[in-house]
């Protein structure tokens, strides 16, 4: 059976709760917020998501997403998109990395511009670790994936899908990525990735 591409793609599933608002902020991000005023509604946003990604995982141990599972960054369904704030906070990341690893990011980013077809390989994505350089800076639809949904739509990859159509996770209080969107919006205009590096180096 053919699978469908992860990463941004929203799969046809079985409708799941959406929590209706997102949960305040968690310890440890009110450091970062001080420190990036200038961001901190985006830094709050992904104090909520963090939140309610952590209310699943513990009642959900065994949740798929976890480290080493890179299969949403092997099977985007497009070039990512990016608000201009998260694309500031994902350019930090990025000038943390050694010269040699941004070339190659830079390198792979080019290639996605001369009109890559879906799946697409994230090209920040580690491929022999399986790892993301620069995951504490990601967007926000890399946070939600897996534990969002819109409106009678998963957000999630066929491994979760599969467990959704089961019913094995109709307990589940996933958030509302209606929520994430309107909040989004308020973070500058939005581009695709290959155009942010095209803009920036």
């Amino acid at each position: 059976m053919h699978e469908k591409p992860a990463g941004l793609a929203r799969y046809n599933a079985r409708p799941g709760r959406a929590r209706p608002d997102p949960p305040g902020p968690m310890p440890g991000h009110s450091s970062l917020i001080s420190a990036m005023p200038e961001r901190s509604p985006l830094f709050r946003l992904h104090a909520d998501v963090d939140a309610r990604v952590g209310a699943i995982r513990h009642t959900r141990p065994d949740w798929p997403c976890s480290k080493g599972c890179d299969t949403c960054c092997r099977r985007l369904a497009d070039v990512p998109r990016l608000t201009a704030a998260e694309w500031g906070l994902l350019l930090e990341g990025l000038r943390t990395l050694p010269p040699q690893r941004l070339q190659a990011i830079r390198d792979e980013v080019g290639l996605l511009g001369h009109g890559a077809s879906a799946p697409i390989v994230c090209p920040m994505l580690d491929r022999e670790s399986g790892a993301c350089p620069v995951y504490a800076y990601r967007p926000v639809a890399c946070r939600t994936y897996g534990f969002y949904v819109q409106r009678e739509l998963g957000l999630y990859c066929s491994d979760i899908e599969a467990r959704v159509a089961q019913g094995e996770l109709d307990d589940v209080v996933w958030g509302n990525q209606d929520v994430i969107d309107r909040a989004l919006s308020a973070s500058g205009e939005t581009r695709s990735l290959t155009e942010w590096f095209a803009l920036t180096f």
